[in-house]
């Protein structure tokens, strides 16, 4: 590895460990608009919908995979009914992930 490498990856290193400090560390005094607050309480489902939505429907590399012989669709499915039903994470992991296998399992 040469040296600008090196000091590329320090400097990234760097710019990432002060962003975050920063918000660690003045956190506690920052003051958001009430809008801004009920805002951000939706970050995280957002962004495991952008992580997790074209995982689901795009699993290969042949683009969009909507039908049943999907068994990523088919556990998000299965993730998204358990969890109405239940409201419990345990149960949603556990089950959906059976279906998942048992899904790819029966497919051969």
């Amino acid at each position: 590895m040469s040296a600008f490498e090196m000091a590329l990856i320090a400097g990234m290193a760097l710019i990432t460990f002060g962003i975050r400090y920063t918000l660690f560390a003045v956190g506690h005094r920052v003051r958001f608009n009430p809008l801004v607050s009920r805002a951000l309480t939706y970050v995280p489902v957002a962004v495991l919908s952008a992580i997790i939505a074209p995982a689901m429907l795009m699993p290969g590399e042949g683009g969009w995979q909507l039908t049943w012989h999907n068994a990523y669709l088919v556990g998000g499915l299965a993730a998204v009914l358990i969890s109405a039903l239940t409201r419990n994470l345990l149960a949603t992991i556990f089950g959906s992930m059976l279906v998942f296998f048992l899904w790819r399992w029966l497919l051969g």
